[in-house]
């Protein structure tokens, strides 16, 4: 049987309420993160402005810090960004195991830049132009 961990502040939200302010996009782009004496290197199934989800079996404790890099689609640079583990997961619905990762400081054009692929693949288009 698959189990959630879940945050306090989840426990007290009454179920089926959406914490992210923003909706996520599903896509598979590898992160490296890494955590005040490990680096890591997984596969983030989702993005949004706010946060990614990336999957992993042993993630890093509910509130630590990691420090990302990533390159998505339409993107010349990698993405760098510190976060925090918010969520973490052994897997539910059949879903990956994994942790959310919510942004502490995401530069305004990396955002613009993951706004753009967010509304995008909404659309169904695979890259921003």
């Amino acid at each position: 049987m698959k189990t959630t961990v879940e945050t306090a502040d989840e426990l007290e939200r009454p179920a089926g309420v959406e914490r992210r302010r923003s909706s996520r996009v599903d896509l598979v782009v590898r992160v490296d993160y890494k955590t005040v004496d490990e680096l890591f290197s997984e596969f983030a199934r989702n993005i949004n402005e706010g946060g990614l989800y990336v999957e992993t079996d042993s993630p890093p404790q509910l509130g630590s810090s990691v420090a990302l890099q990533f390159k998505i689609p339409g993107g010349d640079e990698p993405i760098q960004v510190m976060g925090r583990v918010v969520r973490i997961s052994e897997g539910e619905a059949g879903g990956p195991p994994g942790m959310g990762i919510e942004f502490d400081d995401l530069n305004a054009q990396s955002r613009e830049l993951i706004n753009e692929l967010v509304r995008n693949l909404r659309v169904g288009v695979s890259e921003p132009e």
